[in-house]
């Protein structure tokens, strides 16, 4: 495979933009970063260059979440975003928890709910079209935005400093040789570049790396939700409902759960969380998403019903006692790059609205002042003197409480959440990363499940189907093995190849080779969700970015 540095060598330099912040990812952080940088522009007649790289073929096609979405930070961007026309449309007006075993479901008296799981005030809404209205506004204050660059190199200066990042090169052929399309990326070139990639950014994880941003912290924490939005019977939706549950199909020692959210038209988002600590090789969490559909309680939503889309992306979901250190030398990690989910509250996008406020403000203080290339300590600074920090040690105990199973966690949320008001002495920490957590197939009971029925469940490849997903087929695969002999010679021979089932889009496969089995990996099924990367047992699978414009095209979602 050709190298950048040989291509550059024989192509002749690459292409570079200067600009004086850049931000990479189009999401509620980074957007929201470019826009408070434009604002405090205007307020202070000042001229900041910024740019925004997003991966995806357009601001929102990459981007999915429940969601029930806290407005107090979109509040402090924009205190008229009702007049602006932001969509969040549909209020919550009831808030209902249960508990299912196979056949029942048990209804939490709202009374007994602690604060985290309470949404009055709250809106449903599509957070890809949230995002999508958070792009027009950063256009509209001059923000240079450059869909379908996804960011696939950091620059650094002489003295180690991030001075920007690489754009991918087009038009290499899977055999990794030009094609006769090839163009060469491009660099990108900043003072000071935000990193807001998401759940397990790709450029996100080689920062925390070089410069052990994690040093010191538990290891980080993440799930893998997956969702899809129906269109209901009229006579059964409910809009403003909020429904979450706990307990089946999981086991008890499995940490995960459902949201069910009445959207506005008759539309409702369903999904299923599944923690990647959890321990069978031979769960799927995919298929206990489409188990969970067919309970009693649940079922009776969809019957008549119409599946509409389908998604799936990794959370993260460590909280406080797993957030790295956010700046170095000539940037920040924002967002859910950084980790900053409330996995208590299951709300994220107003934490990554506000931290990327807090790095826009560090950004534009240091450059008015001159500097370039050096840490944002102010950026910190101001979110542990933030309601956001003051949100996030209270639910510190979230996430190792209820890994420890569903009964226990349950009593101890309880206890801190309800009786105490989150303001508790003691701090309970993770001690392992989630691939770590898989135990070999040897020592685990295989999980049968049903087989689709086409109307309530499904299947994975009908799934990606509606997930708009895409890449151009004659590219290098973006799913990389370090070594290729370990999925066949370990996580087969030892851990039943648990990436054919923990993948939600059907990317691997082990097929007969002969007298023996290969791993085949269907790259063009990718929906970025970025599990392989987190959970494969020995690290083996690096996910890195495609061509530009690849992945899921989500609506709605």
């Amino acid at each position: 495979m050709s190298t950048t540095a040989a291509l550059v060598e024989q192509y002749g330099p690459r292409e570079s933009m200067d600009y004086d912040v850049l931000i990479v990812g189009g999401g509620p952080a980074g957007l929201s970063a470019a826009i408070r940088i434009k604002q405090l522009c205007a307020q202070n007649q000042q001229d900041i260059s910024v740019c925004v790289l997003e991966k995806g073929s357009e601001v929102g096609a990459h981007i999915l979440s429940g969601a029930v979405m806290d407005p107090i930070a979109i509040t402090e961007l924009f205190p008229n975003w009702k007049e602006l026309g932001a969509p969040l449309n549909t209020a919550v007006n009831e808030d209902r928890f249960m508990f299912l075993t196979e056949q029942k479901a048990i209804t939490t008296p709202n009374w007994m709910l602690p604060e985290c799981f309470q949404n009055h005030g709250n809106y449903i809404v599509s957070l890809a079209n949230v995002t999508r209205w958070l792009g027009t506004q950063a256009e509209n204050l001059g923000v240079e935005i450059f869909a379908g660059f996804p960011a696939a190199e950091i620059l650094y200066g002489e003295e180690g400093e991030v001075i920007g990042v690489a754009t991918g090169n087009l038009g290499i052929g899977k055999d990794g040789q030009p094609t006769e399309n090839f163009q060469l990326g491009m660099e990108l070139r900043a003072k000071y570049t935000l990193f807001a990639e998401g759940s397990r950014g790709h450029l996100g994880k080689q920062l925390i790396a070089r410069y052990q941003l994690d040093e010191g912290k538990d290891p980080q924490s993440y799930g893998i939700g997956l969702k899809e939005l129906w269109e209901i019977d009229p006579a059964k939706h409910q809009e403003g409902l909020v429904i979450h549950t706990a307990g089946w199909p999981l086991e008890s020692d499995t940490y995960g759960g459902s949201f069910l959210y009445h959207l506005e038209n008759n539309q409702v988002a369903v999904g299923f969380v599944v923690g990647l600590s959890y321990s069978n090789p031979y769960l799927s969490p995919f298929e206990e998403f489409q188990r969970y559909k067919t309970h009693p309680a649940i079922r009776t939503f969809f019957e008549g019903g119409k599946r509409i889309a389908y998604g799936a992306r990794a959370i993260t979901a460590g909280g406080l006692n797993s957030l790295p250190k956010t700046v170095f030398p000539g940037g920040a990690l924002i967002g859910c790059d950084a980790g900053y989910l409330n996995a208590s509250r299951i709300k994220g996008s107003h934490a990554a609205i506000k931290t990327g406020m807090l790095a826009a403000e560090a950004a534009v203080a240091a450059i008015s002042t001159g500097r370039t290339g050096d840490e944002l300590t102010a950026y910190p600074a101001a979110f542990r003197k933030s309601w956001l920090h003051t949100e996030l040690k209270k639910a510190r105990n979230f996430k190792p409480w209820m890994s420890k199973g569903l009964y226990l966690g349950t009593l101890m949320v309880g206890i801190e959440q309800k009786l105490l008001g989150g303001n508790v002495p003691w701090t309970i920490h993770n001690t392992h990363a989630d691939h770590e957590c898989l135990k070999p197939a040897a020592l685990c009971e295989p999980i049968t499940y049903p087989k689709p029925d086409g109307k309530i469940s499904f299947d994975r490849l009908s799934s990606v189907f509606i997930s708009n997903t895409n890449h151009e087929e004659n590219q290098p695969a973006h799913l990389t093995l370090k070594n290729d002999q370990v999925p066949v010679l370990t996580n087969m021979a030892i851990f039943a190849g648990p990436e054919q089932r923990y993948c939600p889009a059907g990317v691997y496969e082990y097929v007969n080779d002969g007298d023996t089995q290969r791993l085949q990996i269907n790259a063009q099924n990718c929906v970025h969700c970025k599990t392989c990367d987190i959970k494969d047992p020995t690290q083996n699978i690096v996910w890195v970015t495609p061509e530009g414009t690849g992945g899921p095209n989500y609506s709605n979602m």
